[in-house]
């Protein structure tokens, strides 16, 4: 675990390294105290002497504010080297995960990523704010009280002999069982971030389908999940409290018998027997608060696996040795591709693939649900890797391209239209952060967006909650679509992105596709056959392979498929 969090406290070597030494000093106070206090009942008041009174008095107040001083800014140094290493913890697990492809996103869960980069880290900090003061403290503490017992009675100091080999015992009992414990914890933590996460994201679904009962059910049974394994796993340390409490009050019980006694016949005064039992306090105290420590440790054991798990998790999708930096056109080869997905079944999602698409055509692409439409476009900016074949953007491989070149030549409009919090400006910009003001209105004017924007009551710069919310669909879907046009890609990929707008916008669209995009190679996902009626080529997919791809009116007279939706939406259209 040390080999893990050191090199984040890197940054904060100083207050690293100040803090243990202030508790250092404040433990030295601390001990002190007992003997000052024996002096004083010794010495002062069974000699009535005032000025002995008076000076170790005052000594005892300085001291016990030097002690404070110490201890305060100690816990103000382990707080910034805690609550810094963790900021940096943090910030390397989000870019690791930021660097993931979908495959790597496919093994976790994103409420469990959630858990790890909130409640995980949150656990890592309070353990770095422990080991930096309490133990420090705790341990120092422990030895030297124990040295001071040793000096003012060893007779006396032998009770230790038995009480800390049963501490320790139960310790390590305890501690071997609770880690299992902490680790499943964490994961019911996860469970519960599931629950919430669906239901405020899918609120809207939730309450026009009368769900929210069914929900807070759900709810419930991931909250009691979770209330029932922390009270499995705190079992043990709410056993381990009266455990230390019997042996501490059964410590001081004896030194009282056997101390009195050696009062009473003169072996020993009665400020020594004072101090004695307060150091007894101070050793007793310092065992049970690194043993609720050591507890802490356990459960930051478990949170620290599991970030470092992710950590370790190595990208599946990285740039290559000599990475090729410039996208030639956008030509796009499928050869004999195989694609499936890692969490999947086994099942080849795409299987025998293998086509031609020159720079500057227009194809469209349809299929029946679950015919893997959208995994084939996914591999062609490498969201996804192929299993076998190859996929070749401008006649290159795209595994040798550099991913962000790559990337920049293909733009995606993905069936889920996803905006963030923020203005109209910032959301569009996002396809081209220098984009000017022109730029803007060209690519908006284009996705038919520029009408409504304008009526927005301020306009470029209006304001949109989180994921858009505060706009409709359709609305959405050509912001998506304006935002795309402006990375001036060489490739744009519509993955079902007009399927809410009426169809007059969509033919708007697609004319202005056609009159902006000439020299742009364009791949259009869609459900509507007029969506795809200016394609210059037609991809029929059925089950993961390619069931016909020509022109339309040649998948007219060859291919059922495209044939029977071809007819059916006729007939619809015309029933309509």
């Amino acid at each position: 675990m040390l080999k893990t969090l050191l090199p984040y406290l890197r940054n904060y070597k100083l207050a690293a390294i100040l803090c243990p030494i202030l508790m250092l000093f404040e433990v030295f106070g601390d001990i002190l105290m007992p003997l000052l206090m024996a002096h004083i009942i010794d010495k002062g008041i069974s000699q009535k002497d005032m000025h002995t009174i008076i000076y170790t008095g005052v000594g005892m107040i300085l001291l016990a504010l030097f002690a404070l001083a110490c201890g305060a800014y100690a816990s103000r140094l382990a707080a910034v080297a805690s609550i810094g290493a963790g900021a940096e913890i943090r910030n390397d697990l989000f870019q690791k995960i930021q660097s993931f492809s979908f495959a790597n996103l496919d093994r976790y869960s994103i409420p469990s990523l959630i858990t790890r980069l909130t409640s995980d880290i949150n656990n890592i900090q309070q353990i770095i704010m422990m080991s930096l003061r309490i133990m420090v403290r705790a341990p120092f503490m422990m030895i030297l009280a124990l040295a001071m017992t040793l000096f003012i009675n060893p007779q006396l100091a032998m009770v230790f002999i038995v009480a800390i080999p049963l501490l320790s015992i139960s310790l390590v009992y305890i501690m071997s069982k609770a880690h299992p414990r902490f680790k499943i914890l964490q994961t019911k933590i996860d469970g519960l971030n599931t629950s919430v996460q669906e239901n405020l994201i899918n609120i809207r679904v939730v309450k026009s389908f009368v769900r929210t009962d069914y929900e807070q059910q759900k709810f419930k049974a991931s909250n009691d999940d979770l209330m029932n394994s922390a009270l499995h796993a705190l079992r043990l340390v709410i056993t381990l409290m009266p455990i230390m409490q019997l042996i501490m009050f059964g410590c001081i019980i004896a030194i009282l018998w056997f101390g009195g006694k050696m009062v009473s016949v003169g072996h020993m005064q009665t400020g020594q027997l004072i101090s004695f039992i307060s150091y007894v306090t101070q050793i007793l105290m310092s065992l049970m608060i690194l043993s609720m420590v050591f507890l802490m440790l356990t459960r930051a054991k478990a949170s620290v696996e599991r970030v470092v798990e992710v950590m370790e998790t190595e990208p599946d999708i990285v740039d290559p040795a000599q990475a090729v930096t410039s996208v030639a056109d956008g030509s796009i080869e499928f050869q004999d591709v195989h694609f499936r997905y890692a969490s999947g079944s086994g099942d080849e999602t795409l299987a025998k693939v293998t086509l031609r698409i020159e720079a500057g055509e227009t194809i469209g692409i349809i299929g029946s649900t679950g015919s893997a439409k959208t995994t084939l476009v996914q591999l062609i900016p490498r969201l996804y890797d192929v299993t076998a074949g190859a996929v070749l953007v401008g006649g290159v491989d795209v595994r040798k391209y550099a991913i962000s070149h790559l990337r920049d030549a293909v733009a995606m409009v993905l069936q889920k239209n996803t905006l963030f919090s923020g203005t109209v400006r910032e959301n569009l910009m996002w396809g081209n952060s220098n984009s000017t003001e022109q730029q803007i209105q060209q690519a908006c004017e284009a996705a038919q967006a520029w009408d409504f924007i304008n009526e927005l009551p301020e306009g470029l710069d209006s304001s949109l909650d989180q994921g858009g919310v505060n706009l409709s669909g359709g609305q959405r879907q050509r912001l998506c679509i304006a935002r795309a046009l402006l990375k001036q890609p060489k490739i744009i990929i519509l993955d079902d992105s007009t399927s809410a707008v009426d169809m007059a916008t969509d033919a708007h669209i697609r004319e202005s596709f056609n009159t902006r995009l000439a020299d742009v190679t364009t791949l259009i996902i869609a459900q509507r056959i007029s969506s795809i009626s200016h394609a210059d080529r037609v991809i029929v997919m059925d089950d993961g392979k390619v069931n016909g791809f020509g022109t339309q009116e040649q998948l007219l007279e060859n291919n059922e498929i495209y044939r029977d939706v071809y007819e059916s939406q006729r007939e619809g259209a015309l029933a309509g």
